[in-house]
């Protein structure tokens, strides 16, 4: 009998993704590389602001800035789109290439990242208190920390990991298993764009428009996926309630002022009967639905929650997007998906 060993494609979605999330995991925002030499996502940033100082001056009318932001969200997010199309075709059949695919994609999904800025938090709020944690909280929310009591910076933090376990994890893994390193580019740049220019203030209420429009819609399916994953994972997290935490996301989800974000604070609120209620930043409630303040030993615990849901997920997903791309795109993303969704 002939024992036939095939090798492993080095552009296996499956492959290129995992690695890159080890690299991520291993090497997090890799300062000291990035204190030489501009992050991406900092280049992007110029970007936005170049077309934000040409196009988005005072003496424009509301309609002209709002189609002027259209125009910028369509060149540079194709722009993003094309740089990673590019890229890919330049570095396609190689060792070589593989490795910068997953470095792209370790440099552009922040899951360590998130995560050691939420443990900052609590361990601030443990070892320096309410001072300690208002200035460790400050990095990762936009409200201001001074009007946060210690329950206040508890829910703060917890529902910043939710949300931005969606915007930060899920969303570019998913981009990157639809349509590769251009759909990972492209949903970098829109989440950029949302983040300098999609602002309800007088500079961007119009300008910005398209840029946080364009934002909601590819993180429609991303938001949702999240509270999923967060639910499920409550499985494996001791205490943690992952019915309650469905149901939860079910109830509330919808609540929040943003047509996404509820879904994954929703899901994390409810993990354990209690924590961020995801209404809490347009009603300004110190409680949760059952009555509860969140406690800091939520912060903790919310950490693994969050964590739990990367590996089944991708690998599920990269395995169903590598058959994608060898034959019939269209039915396998819709396998992906629901491999995704069913955990």
């Amino acid at each position: 009998m002939t024992v036939t060993i095939i090798p492993p494609d080095l552009h296996d979605p499956l492959l290129v993704l995992l690695a890159g999330l080890a690299i991520d995991a291993a090497f997090g925002d890799m300062p000291a590389v990035f204190a030489r030499v501009p992050h991406p996502i900092v280049l992007a940033g110029r970007g936005i602001a170049f077309f934000e100082r040409k196009l988005n001056r005072p003496n424009r009318s509301e309609r002209s800035r709002r189609e002027r932001g259209i125009v910028t969200v369509i060149v540079l997010v194709g722009a993003a789109a094309l740089l990673g199309w590019i890229l890919h075709w330049l570095s396609r059949g190689s060792l070589p290439a593989a490795v910068v695919e997953a470095l792209a994609i370790a440099i552009l999904i922040a899951q360590r990242s998130l995560f050691e800025h939420v443990t900052t938090v609590g361990a601030a709020l443990v070892s320096g208190g309410l001072p300690a944690g208002r200035s460790a909280v400050s990095h990762i929310v936009g409200r201001d920390p001074m009007r946060l009591d210690l329950h206040g910076i508890a829910r703060a933090a917890l529902e910043s990991l939710a949300e931005n376990f969606s915007d930060g994890v899920v969303a570019p893994v998913f981009w990157y298993l639809m349509l590769g390193l251009p759909g990972l580019f492209a949903y970098k740049m829109a989440n950029t764009l949302d983040s300098m220019i999609g602002h309800l203030s007088e500079r961007y209420r119009s300008f910005g428009w398209a840029a946080a429009r364009f934002d909601d819609l590819v993180n429609l399916v991303p938001a949702l996926l999240s509270g999923l994953l967060l639910s499920s994972a409550a499985l494996f997290a001791g205490e943690a309630m992952p019915g309650r935490a469905f149901a939860v996301m079910l109830r509330d989800g919808r609540k929040h002022h943003s047509p996404n974000a509820g879904w994954p604070e929703a899901a994390m609120a409810g993990r354990r009967g209690r924590g961020a209620r995801p209404v809490a930043r347009r009603r300004h409630a110190k409680r949760d639905a059952r009555g509860h303040h969140p406690r800091i030993a939520a912060l903790p615990a919310g950490l693994p929650v969050a964590g739990r849901p990367r590996s089944r997920c991708v690998a599920d997903g990269a395995y169903h997007a590598a058959r994608v791309r060898r034959g019939g795109r269209e039915a396998a993303s819709s396998a992906a998906r629901s491999r995704c969704c069913s955990r």
